[in-house]
């Protein structure tokens, strides 16, 4: 199979093209004819070096994220067949294969039927940003109907659906974002508030819109130094839940506030081989809501090939992207 790999660390012309031997399927395993994938900041984060421990034996194939075709199935898997068409986030870590390539061996409990509404490639969107949302606001901070929600990142890769995702949860949604581009954006995906956080500061948001109290819930994608951001906004025994935290904090205002905080780490399961079904679970009933319209991704406007892989990380990496960049099979077998 062809597939775009690399051997070191490096920049996006790091990436080469290459042909590999298909995977053999192992049992409790499925073997996918790539359709469609995107880009997630840990595909260019492990590219660069920076999580190198936890980065695929080179050469490596990388990216989690995929939809395609079951094409073959080990012993032991009962809920596929050869045919069906599905989506996961399955790979691109230690002691996986990647999506960046004709084929993707995937453990099948990481995998679901993909959503009947959505293209391949829309469907690419979706895993790791969507299983990260789930985690984040419905198993850890259990969003209720009538919260009030705070999203950090609102048009983000996990952001966008964060929004969707509390919305569904019932909750009253406000949307932080940086241009009035990006609040029309917000809006659309179900916001019921935005927020200019370049013109308001985080004091007068929250006098304004919570009489000074703060929010139930602050759901934030940014992290790091955000998070004392996120501390502000939540009420007394509020809840914030941040997915990139790889930082020193001071927990003062998070011990004044009794608050609770969660963090996520939508790849454990992988790469402990920890919990796996429920990645699956998660992915099989996202299928069925985006299915009943109440979930979409939101896709970036320039898209790519797959052998366009290194203009597709250096736009991901600008910061210019507004929702997912995602890639498609292109390969000429």
């Amino acid at each position: 199979m062809k597939a775009m790999i690399i051997e070191q660390f490096g920049n996006p012309e790091t990436f080469k093209e290459a042909d590999l031997v298909t995977p053999d399927v192992l049992p409790h395993h499925v073997l996918i004819h790539v359709a469609a994938t995107s880009v997630n900041p840990v595909d260019y984060k492990i590219r660069q070096g920076v999580l190198a421990d936890i980065a695929p034996s080179f050469p490596a194939i990388l990216h989690g994220d995929v939809a395609g075709t079951i094409v073959a199935i080990g012993t032991g898997v009962d809920r596929f067949k050869v045919g069906d068409e599905v989506y996961a986030c399955a790979g691109g870590v230690k002691g996986t294969g990647g999506a960046l390539a004709e084929y993707m061996l995937a453990d099948f409990r990481l995998v679901a039927h993909k959503p009947k509404s959505l293209t391949m490639a829309e469907a690419a969107a979706l895993p790791l940003v969507s299983i990260t949302a789930w985690e984040g606001l419905i198993d850890r901070a259990q969003v209720q109907p009538g919260q009030k929600v705070l999203v950090y990142g609102a048009t983000g890769g996990v952001g966008h659906i964060g929004v969707q995702l509390a919305k569904w949860a019932g909750a009253t949604v406000y949307a932080l974002v940086s241009s009035d581009h990006k609040a029309a954006i917000a809006h659309r995906l179900g916001a019921d508030i935005t927020i200019n956080y370049c013109h308001q500061p985080i004091e007068e948001f929250v006098a304004e819109h919570m009489n000074g109290q703060g929010f139930d819930v602050v759901f934030d994608t940014v992290g790091n130094d955000n998070l004392q951001n996120a501390f502000k906004a939540a009420k007394l025994n509020g809840t914030v839940v941040s997915i990139v935290s790889r930082s020193h904090q001071d927990l003062t205002l998070l011990h004044a506030k009794g608050l609770t905080l969660h963090l996520v780490f939508m790849l454990i399961p992988m790469l402990f081989d920890s919990n796996r079904d429920r990645h699956g679970e998660i992915l099989s009933k996202l299928a069925r809501i985006v299915d009943e319209g109440k979930i979409r991704p939101l896709l970036d406007s320039k898209t790519f090939s797959m052998t366009e892989i290194a203009s597709a990380h250096r736009h991901a990496e600008s910061g210019q992207a507004m929702g997912k960049v995602v890639l498609t099979q292109s390969f000429n077998s």
